[in-house]
């Protein structure tokens, strides 16, 4: 039950405390060890912290608003929120390293926050049907890969990116620039049950929070954050999803960028990300795949076994003994070493690579396999 959960109470508590936002919250936790004890602590030790001082001691010592807390917890309780505090196994552990990452979430849900491969997917509220068919075929083709996809449940390419996880029966969250007593946009509220039975919602805005418009730069850190990699599909040079972009960037995740045609608007933002070397392109789910190391590894091919009884010519005998005694050899050495014509080298390592018993390197190096 969480109303026996005390510490839950400051952990929330300490969300809410003028003037102390996640950095120095998660200054305070690293320094104090729990929210609890942060509340107990003397002013003159608060004071002492980095970045605290008198105000913020004082705004942490001074704080009631308990009861808000509590009724916050109630909330949870009755609608299935999970809360999630920086210190927990289920927190993601990919926005530890963010510098801003949020000291506590809320969820409803069921796929794991640190699945094995995390992809965030944003773009424009108003895709072309280039953005839809690119966006739709991606993650089609991601299907076998066992993917999450995050994004932010808005409308345009967000919706397409969560539609085509659940088709493809990919699990896909959805990040919230408000709290889970309510989704925006409204016409969303189907999408957003669907996701709750194999994906989640998630956000670290509590009940009664609204979308307003100085939410989503702070929701879109955590869509950056919680990927290993972030996905561009079609976005104008001051879209919202370039801000999403420049972050990820920050927290040194992996960033791609779908390429569109020169002077559309929609394809603006993101032509802009490749050409400043911002975003790696990306034209399909094998680019993705490549470089991000994801494809299957493949079996080592097998040596092809020499023959046990090669009769080798006079030419490939000299090669032969040659590389025997010294390892590798410069083609010009062999040259010079055997006293054989170029042509006879030539013929003589053709015949010895097709057999297995040379392989060349780089630089024009040669050695016996």
């Amino acid at each position: 039950m969480y109303f026996m959960n005390k510490e839950l109470l400051y952990q929330l508590a300490l969300t809410r405390v003028p003037n102390i936002g996640d950095v120095h919250s998660k200054t305070l936790i690293n320094i104090f060890g729990d929210a609890s004890a942060v509340f107990k602590a003397p002013v003159c030790q608060l004071e002492r912290v980095e970045g605290i001082g008198t105000i913020r001691a004082g705004c942490i010592r001074h704080f009631r608003d308990f009861k808000s807390c509590e009724a916050e917890i109630s909330f949870m309780q009755s609608a299935g929120v999970q809360p999630i505090f920086i210190s927990d196994k289920a927190y993601p552990q990919r926005l530890l390293h963010c510098y801003d990452s949020p000291l506590l979430l809320y969820y409803k849900g069921n796929a794991d926050l640190n699945a094995t491969k995390i992809v965030s997917i944003v773009g424009t509220r108003s895709n072309s049907e280039y953005g839809r068919t690119t966006c739709e075929q991606l993650i089609a083709d991601l299907k076998e890969q066992n993917i999450l996809v995050v994004s932010g449940l808005a409308f345009g390419i967000d919706t397409i990116a969560h539609r085509s996880a659940l088709k493809n029966g990919l699990s896909t969250i959805g990040v919230l620039a408000h709290g889970l007593d309510r989704i925006y946009p409204n016409p969303n509220r189907t999408l957003a049950k669907e996701m709750l039975e194999t994906g989640g919602l998630l956000t670290d805005f509590t009940s009664g929070s609204m979308p307003d418009k100085q939410n989503f730069p702070k929701r879109n850190r955590i869509v950056a954050g919680i990927c290993d990699a972030l996905i561009v599909i079609e976005s104008q040079k001051r879209g919202g999803s370039l801000i999403t972009a420049e972050l990820a960037g920050s927290y040194n995740k992996e960033v791609f960028a779908v390429p569109g045609r020169a002077g559309d608007l929609r394809s603006e933002g993101c032509n802009y990300l490749i050409k400043s070397n911002k975003a790696l392109m990306i034209t399909g789910a094998a680019d993705l795949l490549n470089e991000m190391n994801w494809l299957p590894k493949k079996p080592a091919a097998r040596k092809q076994q020499r023959e046990l009884f090669i009769e080798f010519t006079k030419s490939e005998k000299a090669i032969v003994s040659l590389l025997q005694q010294n390892g590798q050899v410069h083609i010009d050495d062999l040259y010079f070493k055997t006293g054989l014509s170029s042509s006879s080298v030539a013929e003589a390592l053709l015949m010895l690579e097709m057999s297995g018993v040379v392989v060349s390197l780089p630089g024009k190096m040669f050695r016996i396999v």
